[in-house]
């Protein structure tokens, strides 16, 4: 008989939920805040728009939608009256509140409040300038790790070819029989590590070959060594004027920054419930210079201008960083919450509400209008810094300069090389082809090394 009972009791139980939702519009409140909500002409347009959309779609509820009357998320007051969207919800002004509703303890005891549709936490964003991370000024830094690389790539290279030219090219060793080869490998880096230094190291080049290899290298040389000495002057200057600021710990640390928080937000709430000391010298400090703003907008405004750190929920404060390239969020994340929809008391949609927003998170629907909503307007560009290290991809016009200089360089050498095999061709009636060889393996082979042995050996006779 009781099972009769309780099924009977569940089944006018989802009837009335049908009728409800069939019968009447919801009235769903919801804040102005990017990308959440946003005004397009007479029409809201967002995240949680989309949310609700799709919800309605899935539990079959028609809805109207408003903007809460005095622009809050919901805090209590000294009168233990609530205001902003959950305000409206407890005094039945609207069904629903959808909106980057945190979920907390405090809010739950007044309002039912559904699985969190988003997870978050709190974090500080600040200008790109002001966060200067202090690392140790090192002489390694005014380049990257692959603008060191692309360096000493190009010094290898330039040896190299320095001492092929030397070898290859008549003009720089005629006679293999009775000359010294004056370009030996050891010898090119020397020679092109004089040029780093601009002092430069003899015997120079007499080929034309030769020659333009070095006035490539000399200009490459110059060049690099501005970029390096200028860079390494902007990172001194950066150090002396910026504070290094990567955590709440080094925020609540210094005195040069201020900082803030939404007021009559949970994520002050959180800072003044907190036991954590590092959190309440904030907190103290954020109270006792009234540093609070009134809308994350005026939070993120502020940050923009410089010297101030804006608190905030870490997905908020990734769009302010996706929009505008001269912000930086900190790494460390703390207070990990989640974005719910609040409901009355008793309420039974949120059950239907709760199933729903799992079945959307379970088909990837919730991660689609994450990407959709928070997709970056940032160019790259905007964000480069002159202090910050310089990478190949910024010099690249320096490196294809020197790789055409290098290639010019071995080819003259090459055709000084065939002038002369033709030349000899021509006086012993020979094949172009023999001499050349002949000539390529008495200079790389071993008959160019025991030429050099004879005549080392007859000059100390």
């Amino acid at each position: 008989m009781t099972s009769c009972l309780l099924l009977v009791f569940c089944v006018a139980a989802l009837t009335v939920w049908d009728v409800t939702a069939d019968a009447k519009e919801l009235s769903i409140t919801t804040i102005k805040e990017d990308p959440y909500t946003m005004r397009k002409g007479s029409e809201l347009e967002g995240y949680c728009i989309d949310l609700i959309s799709e919800l309605s779609e899935k539990l079959g509820f028609k809805y109207n939608i408003h903007l809460v009357k005095d622009g809050k998320y919901g805090a209590m007051d000294a009168s233990e009256n609530w205001n902003g969207m959950i305000g409206e919800v407890i005094r039945g002004e609207a069904d629903l509140a959808v909106a980057p509703l945190t979920l907390t303890a405090t809010r739950e005891q007044y309002v039912d409040m559904t699985t969190p549709f988003m997870q978050i936490g709190i974090s500080f964003v600040m200008h790109k300038d002001v966060a200067f991370e202090d690392a140790g000024f090192s002489l390694l830094s005014p380049f990257s790790t692959d603008m060191w690389v692309g360096f000493l790539v190009a010094f290898l290279l330039t040896g190299v070819c320095i001492f092929l030219i030397g070898r290859i090219s008549p003009c720089e060793w005629s006679e293999t029989d009775s000359e010294q080869h004056s370009f030996t490998l050891l010898h090119s880096f020397w020679y092109i590590t004089g040029a780093l230094t601009l002092q430069g190291a003899g015997p120079h080049p007499k080929a034309l070959s030769g020659r333009i290899v070095s006035a490539i290298w000399w200009i490459f040389a110059v060049l690099l060594l501005a970029c390096y000495f200028g860079n390494m002057h902007s990172m001194m200057h950066s150090d002396q004027n910026h504070v290094s600021i990567k955590s709440f710990e080094d925020l609540a640390n210094q005195d040069v920054i201020e900082y803030g928080t939404v007021d009559g937000g949970s994520t002050k709430a959180f800072f003044k419930l907190s036991n954590n000391p590092v959190y309440r010298r904030l907190y103290q400090n954020m109270e006792r210079k009234k540093s609070f703003v009134a809308t994350p907008a005026e939070g993120i405004r502020r940050a923009q201008e410089g010297d101030f750190a804006f608190i905030g929920e870490s997905v908020s404060l990734d769009l302010a960083v996706a929009r505008y390239c001269k912000l930086i969020r900190a790494q460390e994340v703390i207070g990990m919450r989640g974005y719910s929809i609040a409901a009355p008391l008793g309420s039974p949609l949120v059950k239907n509400l709760t199933i729903a927003i799992l079945q959307l998170s379970e088909s990837g629907e919730l991660t689609y209008l994450r990407d959709k909503w928070w997709a970056s307007s940032c160019r790259s560009a905007e964000g480069t810094s002159t202090s910050e290290p310089l990478h190949t991809s910024d010099l690249r016009g320096l490196f294809l300069l020197l790789g055409l200089g290098l290639a010019v360089g071995l080819l003259l050498a090459l055709l000084e090389l065939l002038s002369k095999a033709r030349n000899q061709a021509k006086d012993g009636k020979k094949s172009c082809c023999s001499v050349l060889t002949s000539e390529l393996s008495r200079r790389f082979g071993r008959g160019g090394e025991s030429t050099e042995a004879e005549s080392s050996d007859k000059s100390k006779a």
